[in-house]
Order: structure tokens, then sequence, then C-alpha cells
């Protein structure tokens, strides 16, 4: 039996144009045979001969438009401008809603090719591109535009990252503009057809008043207006005002139409329910594009006073969220064929939020570098790289300290200067402060970031810190316990447990050392300090098998660590209690088998 050989299948690389009739079912509903008269004279007379002119074929007619295949994309996009122009000229004197105009997606791909007919991903998003476009307009893929930019007469906006429908991955996408001087093709001009939602874009929807007790109302109403102010202190949001949120009050809305509508990434929505003496807040954040939860959390608290309660809800919802939001800015961004300056940002930003070790770090660095290459005065990712190079000259992953911290301090202080109210560059400029002995200055510019945010949790871990160096231990617990209170879940709680740690260490309370220690260790094993001061208060109270085991997991993180180092990077000061302590310290690292150095 002969067997027949599999029939081979043709495919080329191609440029599709996928091209609609913007309105088509109205315009037909309204007069059929005149539409369908025009629309065939149009076709006839400007499109065909456009397409054979740039050395095209019409594939096969779709009833309202058509799909045609080039071996060039500069000859695709020539012959969809020419068209485009013909028909804005055929038509101009019609009323709009009478006027015929084609939507054109042009984009490039390998297509399976037959007779009458193509197929492939590339012929499905040159039909997405067209569903996007404006009547008379030209939306082109990233690899249109990088063959066509400057060589077909007419500019082309950046319309950023699209989810098309039924495409897997985003696609960067290009809208032709009109009646423009003929500058630069670059992107820098105005948007056209839909617009992209800005990064960390939110609305806080009205908390719904679950139970209808109208005695509750006021304090829903009160959770979202205040949550609503909060979240506007997140550097880089843009958070929908509360007038305009409050008017989806009592109203079943769908999550998806709001983000488009108000052209917003995320939706915040929630409820307040009290029973007997408990109040109860539910909270959900939704991707609006996709209506998907990305987060929920639930807070049970005693009636007590009402309005205290608000202001820790508040804080706790607004701190949870601001790494929520980087989180998932960060995993879009990874997905992000070409990412702007806050895409690169934001994925710096998670690499920081991952744990202090040098690879971490290190990574976290590379990536605000990048964003400060393609754009030099972004203030996030100048403050972004500041924070990581001020963890590793503070957090003894480098012999280069003092290098580092300079560094630090060189590009907050620019930050500052291009944004003197930025809370966390004050946060930042504080830490380097504190950490480079001039600790009055660094409180004061703590105290400056608290002002701007009180919600910010980690300027009370620079307090403690500030407290600790000045030979007073004892507070610094405090300082801790006013950031978990805002922040009880935050994404850094393991660096807050490791300060009242290693403030336990150098008051001689080794047992309670141990317990806030290996806590912090347990949140987050990528702490390398958090594992050798353990290890000394593991010696210190007795316990060398497990302290030795300990340091050994501290140098796995950090080989190079010795209390040479750390001895470098933490004499601040003259106080004779902190320099004491310090000596505790070391002594335990040095019982627990950590090299000298």
């Amino acid at each position: 039996m002969v067997q027949e050989r599999p029939v081979r299948v043709e495919r080329r690389l191609s440029a599709i144009l996928a091209a609609d009739v913007a309105g088509y079912s109205r315009l037909m509903h309204h007069d059929e045979e005149a539409t369908h008269s025009k629309l065939t004279a149009f076709l006839v007379e400007s499109v065909q001969p456009a397409i054979s002119k740039h050395g095209g074929r019409i594939v096969k007619n779709t009833g309202d438009g058509f799909l045609a295949e080039f071996p060039s994309a500069i000859e695709a996009v020539r012959a969809a401008v020419q068209f485009q122009d013909r028909m804005k000229e055929l038509t101009i004197a019609e009323m709009e809603d009478r006027r015929i105009a084609f939507r054109v997606g042009v984009n490039i791909g390998d297509v399976i090719v037959e007779p009458h007919d193509i197929f492939g991903d590339g012929v499905n998003i040159a039909a997405r591109l067209e569903s996007i476009a404006d009547p008379g307009g030209i939306c082109i893929s990233s690899s249109v535009y990088d063959q066509v930019r400057g060589k077909v007469g007419v500019e082309f906006a950046d319309l950023g990252e699209q989810n098309l429908k039924n495409i897997g991955l985003p696609v960067r996408v290009y809208a032709m503009v009109r009646d423009r001087p003929n500058s630069a093709t670059k992107i820098e001009c105005p948007r056209v057809g839909p617009p992209f939602p800005p990064h960390l874009s939110i609305v806080v929807l009205p908390f719904a008043n679950i139970g209808g007790d109208p005695k509750q109302d006021y304090f829903a109403d009160g959770v979202t207006e205040s949550l609503t102010t909060d979240l506007s202190r997140v550097s880089g949001s843009l958070v929908i005002g509360r007038h305009t949120a409050f008017t989806f009050k009592g109203k079943a809305v769908d999550l998806k139409q709001v983000g488009r509508e108000l052209n917003v990434r995320y939706v915040l929505e929630g409820s307040v329910q009290r029973g007997g003496n408990r109040l109860r807040v539910n909270v959900q954040l939704i991707d609006a594009e996709t209506g998907n939860h990305l987060w929920a959390e639930r807070f049970d608290k005693p009636v007590a006073d009402l309005f205290d309660m608000q202001d820790e809800i508040v804080a706790r919802l607004a701190n949870t969220l601001n790494a929520q939001l980087i989180a998932a800015e960060a995993r879009r961004a990874e997905r992000t064929l070409h990412p702007d300056a806050m895409d690169l940002h934001f994925q710096g930003r998670a690499w920081l939020n991952k744990g202090l070790t040098p690879e971490h770090v290190a990574q976290a660095s590379s990536f605000f570098e990048r964003a400060l290459a393609v754009d030099p005065v972004n203030v996030e990712a100048l403050v972004g790289w500041a924070q990581a190079d001020m963890s590793s000259g503070a957090g003894f992953l480098t012999d280069e300290r003092a290098a580092r911290l300079s560094a630090a301090e060189a590009k907050v202080i620019k930050a500052l200067s291009l944004a003197p109210d930025h809370a966390l560059a004050h946060l930042v400029l504080g830490s380097v402060y504190i950490f480079t002995n001039r600790i009055a200055e660094g409180i004061a510019a703590c105290q400056q970031a608290l002002a701007l945010n009180r919600n910010l949790a980690s300027a009370h871990l620079a307090l403690g810190f500030a407290k600790f160096f000045m030979g007073r231990p004892a507070e610094t617990e405090g300082h801790i316990l006013e950031a978990f209170r805002l922040s009880p879940r935050d994404i850094f709680a393991h660096r807050w447990m490791q300060v009242v740690g290693v403030a336990k260490v150098h008051l001689g309370a080794d047992a309670e050392a141990v317990d806030w220690l290996r806590r912090s260790i347990e949140a987050n094993r990528n702490l390398p300090i958090a594992h050798f001061q353990l290890a000394a208060a593991l010696a210190l109270f007795g316990a060398l098998d497990e302290a030795r085991t300990t340091a050994q997991g501290g140098l796995a993180l950090v080989p190079g660590f010795t209390i040479g180092r750390f001895r470098a990077a933490t004499k601040l000061g003259d106080d004779a209690t902190y320099l004491a302590g310090l000596d505790r310290v070391c002594l335990g690292m040095r019982m627990a088998g950590v090299p000298e150095g």
C-alpha cells in the first residue's frame, strides 16, 4: 500500500491589511441600497487601485470590509494612506453620521496561504488592530512601525501596549496622526483613539453599607474618602476624585465598564458591616481590564472609637495596596515588549521588595538604571535606585559602603530637586543621613516624610534605627510597633522585626532577641543580617550549635560578610551605650563562627 505524502502547507511572511467600514450596520439600517452602492464604488474606484499600485492583492471581501496582503510593510501602509486620503476627499461634504469611512489595521506575520484566504495570528492581529482604529484611521503593530517610520510621509502616535481580544500577549500599537507638521515620527504626539490607562490608575468605589443600618453610612463613606486621599499619596498614582467615584454609589456596576469609562487600570471596592460590637470591612482590588481579583482582605475590629478605627483601617489598606499595585504593575511590565521608564521602575521596585540580598539589589539597580536611560529625569527611578544603593551600603552587602551611600545621597537629592514633596525621597535621604552619622538631620528628614505621608510606615523603621544608634535601644521597639500598626502585613515586616531583635541584643534581652529574629527569618529568609544577628543572639543565649548553623545560612546569602565589615558599617557616633551594645553583638557573632575579617 502506497502511503500518500502529506500535503505541504504553504507559508510566507506578509504584510496584512485588514479594513472594515465604521458603523456599517447603522449605515445599512438607514439606507441599504445607497450604502451598498457607495461602498462598491469606493472599493472599485479608490481602494483596489491603491492596493494594486503598491503591489498588494485583495485576498477576500468581508461584506463590510476586506483583507489584503502585501510583500512589503511600507507598501501596505502607503496603500492604506492613499485610499484613506482619497476616501476623505470624496466624503468631506457628507454628514458625519452618513459618511462611509474605513478603519484599517496593518501587521506583519507568517501566514498560511490558500487560494482565496490567508490564516494565522498575523491575520488575527491585523483584524484586532483595525477594530481599535478611528474611522478614517490606521493602526499598525510595532513590527510594522519599525519598518515604516520616516518612510511613508505620515506620523504615528504610540498607543502603548494594548490587550487585543483573543490575542495572548499585549501588542504595542501605533496610530496614524493626521494634520501635523512633518517633524519627528516619535512618540510624544497626542494620543489617538482609545486612551491607554496610566500606570497605577485606580478608582475607589463607594464602600457598600451591608445590613442597611443608615447610621453606618457615614463610616462607609468616610473609609472611601480617606482611602481615596491616602492612595493619592502613593508615588506615581492617579486616583479618580471622590466626587466622580460617588456617582456610582448604590449602583450595580460592570467593573470593566467602569475601567473603560474612567480610563483606569484598577478598581477598589469594599463593604462595611456592623454586627453587635464588631465591625467588619471587606475590600477587593480588581484588574479593570480583565475583571480578575488581584487581592482581597478582611478586617474584623471591635467597635470602639469608630473614627480611630477608620484611620487604622485606611492606613493598613493604603500600605498594603501600595505593595499590591507595584506587584501588579511589575507583572504587566514583564509581558511588555517595549517597556517605558515606569515599566522598568516597577520591575526594579518588585526586585527590591523580594528581599535585600546582593542579587536582588543588583537586579533592582539594573532596572532603575535602564529606566533612567529611557527617561533621565524619572523621579521614581531615581528614588528607587537611591534606595537600592542605600540598602546595599546600609545592609552590609558590599565593602564599598561609603561609595554606595554617597551615590544614594546624590541620586535622592537630584530627585528632590525635581519633586520637593516626594515623601519616599525624604525617607531615603533621612536613612542615608542616619547611616552616615548625621542622625539629627536624618530624624528631621523622616519627620518631613511623615508630614507628607502620614501612613509611610517605613519612616518609623528609620526613626527606630536613629534611636538605636543614639544609644536608646529601649525606644526602638515603640517605633516599630507604630509601623506595624500602620501596616501589619508589610512586605518589609521582616526588616522591622530584625531591628527590634538587634535592639534586644543591645539590651541584653537575648531570649526576646532570638524570638524577634527567628520571626524575621521566617517572614523572609532573604535578609542576611538577620541570620548573623540571630546567630549572635543564640550564641550569647548559650545555643552554640544552632548559632553556628544559623551563621552558615547567612554566609550562604553573603559569602563575603565579616565581623570587620559589620563593625565598620555600624560604628556610628561615640555614644558609650550604643558602642557597648555593638561590642556585645560582635562577640556573639564571633562565638557563632562568623569570620573576623
